[in-house]
């Protein structure tokens, strides 16, 4: 087998465990090459040659390995997405277990699922046009204050300094939305709007019900909230009903479809996967890119085929 592993090591915490996982990857006769990428190294060029491995694994944060599947969508790879970030959050919707040598066993036995991607496009502060990936979610308003207010403090903190950020962070901004989804265009006043290819957040709980991964659309969740006080009350009904089926989401509104266009009428700030992207928007676009990821999955894995079920 050759395996081609590309690591960020500034990644989170769980960052050397991607070593463990190569020595137990690894067999006699196999073959290995791992590329560290280095400060705002664009991941195109270490990807160029990623068809001529069995598996490709991208290790590093969401935001990380997210960029690096967009390198990949449409070809022809196989590619196996390893936690070493601070949240990991896409690794737990993917569902794999988080043990190195079961994922190395993973590896080994090949059973891939096709997944979706999300494209999202905006204009920066030059005027230009800027297009990334994501796996799980991306918007702007709140979210992306709280992205941004947490950088400082995700190497020292972990997850811890999310909640860091809510603490100082108390005001945010009251807007105009407008949404587009599929051509059909709705307004809204919020503090902030969400795009989804999933949206399973830490303990298993859905901030939508049914969002996959391989279902082919985007949802656009718009938060109707007025204030940060108001904002309990979707955090509350998440806590008491996990899936989102028995009382919903208050001051939520949730919109899918295959394409997504969303203008706020004061700037804001954006973040991509959690990643909070330099100054402010009043706008974006999104796409879904369907199935255009092959992924290694284990049979703790809900993308797991049926056919391979034992």
């Amino acid at each position: 087998m050759r395996c081609l592993i590309i690591h960020n090591p500034k990644s989170g915490f769980g960052s050397d465990s991607i070593y463990e996982f190569e020595r137990m990857l690894i067999g006699p006769g196999d073959e290995c090459c791992m590329r560290l990428l280095r400060d705002d190294e664009a991941p195109d060029k270490a990807l160029a040659d990623a068809e001529e491995f069995d598996v490709c694994v991208l290790s590093g944060g969401d935001g990380t390995v997210s960029n690096m599947l967009h390198c990949l969508a449409f070809r022809d790879v196989t590619a196996c997405v390893f936690p070493s970030g601070t949240a990991n959050l896409l690794y737990a919707n993917i569902g794999n277990a988080f043990e190195p040598a079961a994922l190395a066993r993973a590896c080994r036995a090949g059973v891939t699922a096709q997944i979706d991607l999300g494209e999202i496009s905006w204009i920066d502060g030059n005027g230009v046009e800027e297009t990334r990936g994501f796996s799980l979610m991306s918007g702007m308003g709140y979210d992306a204050q709280l992205m941004r207010a947490a950088i400082p403090n995700k190497k020292a903190m972990g997850q811890a300094a999310y909640f860091a950020a809510v603490l100082s962070e108390p005001h945010t901004t009251l807007t105009e939305f407008k949404v587009t989804v599929d051509g059909e265009t709705s307004m809204h006043e919020g503090i902030s709007v969400l795009i989804a290819d999933t949206a399973t957040i830490q303990g298993d709980a859905e901030i939508v019900p049914d969002c996959r991964m391989d279902d082919g659309m985007l949802d656009a969740i718009v938060f109707e909230t007025k204030n940060l006080g108001e904002l309990a009350r979707p955090l509350i009904a998440t806590l008491l009903d996990r899936s989102g089926k028995r009382i919903g989401r208050p001051t939520m509104v949730q919109r899918r479809g295959a394409q997504i266009e969303v203008e706020s009428k004061h700037p804001l700030p954006l973040e991509v996967d959690g990643d909070a992207v330099e100054g402010t928007v009043t706008g974006f676009k999104a796409r879904i890119l369907k199935g255009a990821i092959r992924i290694i999955v284990d049979q703790t894995s809900p993308y797991y085929p049926a056919s391979d079920t034992q």
